[in-house]
């Protein structure tokens, strides 16, 4: 697997065409487009809004930190974060179109002066040393083999004391998985880890783990959720995910519900000081 394989796999094509369509189907325009309608698609992680929610506050992000987004897709992380904590937010993604969309979308809800995305490797990141007061990664460490010199990466950037979350699915048991899911089509472009190298690994680089939450269950119920509504509308929403899961997006997701339910892989959260 590489980088060029990874950000192939999530890249689109026409993504900013197929969200203002979306937004179209809402009844609105890029004029009138609130965060809240847009965070069905904007969070690309299980649970979306609730989940960003519920692990981005155990970081204690104050107005006055600076926060890094560590894969940050199409930003709805960082928009989320600077519109819930008022801060500034810097995100990086090795897809170019996630982060040009990203930037487009920031524009569009008025939070262009508080969001700076840029293309750029986690493995390699384009900041010194001590930068940020916080940092987060959110469903990304599935496309990441190294993990070591990923989180030796992200404590490089970080500031003694800062204080860092990740929000990863994450491996349990020897099962083999079922593919494709919506991080990788096969098992050649997967990067899954079960927590224990998670913990090695934040604590080699310098970390101390201060929180861990198994999401399973969490994550059962938001897919139920999602089902029921979807059943109820009889599609899709207008604004959802599966406009960036592309074709194979309905296999996707219940390639990931069966592998959950099996406890092959489950979300898991960790929280940690530099």
């Amino acid at each position: 697997m590489t980088e060029k394989n990874v950000a192939e796999h999530y890249t689109h094509g026409a993504l900013v065409a197929e969200l203002e369509a979306g937004i179209a189907r809402l009844g609105k325009t890029i004029d009138t487009v609130t965060l809240d309608d847009l965070a069905p698609v904007d969070e690309f992680h299980i649970g979306g809004r609730q989940a960003s929610e519920a692990f981005l506050d155990q970081l204690a992000i104050e107005p006055d930190h600076a926060v890094l987004d560590v894969g940050c897709g199409i930003g709805g992380a960082s928009r989320f974060a600077a519109d819930r904590y008022g801060t500034n937010v810097d995100g990086i993604d090795l897809t170019d179109e996630y982060v040009q969309t990203g930037n487009t979308i920031s524009k569009w809800v008025g939070l262009d002066g508080r969001i700076t995305l840029r293309q750029a490797s986690a493995l390699s990141m384009p900041f010194g040393n001590d930068t940020f007061d916080r940092a987060y990664m959110m469903h990304v460490g599935m496309n990441i083999a190294d993990k070591k010199a990923l989180f030796a990466e992200i404590y490089r950037v970080m500031k003694p004391g800062g204080v860092f979350g990740v929000y990863d699915v994450m491996r349990f048991g020897g099962a083999d998985l079922t593919y494709p899911v919506p991080w990788a089509e096969t098992p050649e472009t997967s990067a899954l880890a079960p927590p224990d190298v998670y913990r090695e690994t934040l604590e080699a680089a310098g970390f101390t783990i201060t929180a861990e939450r198994n999401r399973r269950e969490f994550a059962l119920a938001f897919f139920e959720r999602m089902q029921a509504r979807v059943s109820a509308a009889g599609g899709p929403p207008a604004l959802g995910i599966h406009l960036l899961m592309g074709e194979t997006r309905v296999v996707k997701v219940k390639n990931m519900l069966a592998n959950i339910k099996d406890g092959i892989i489950a979300p898991v959260e960790m929280v940690a000081t530099a």
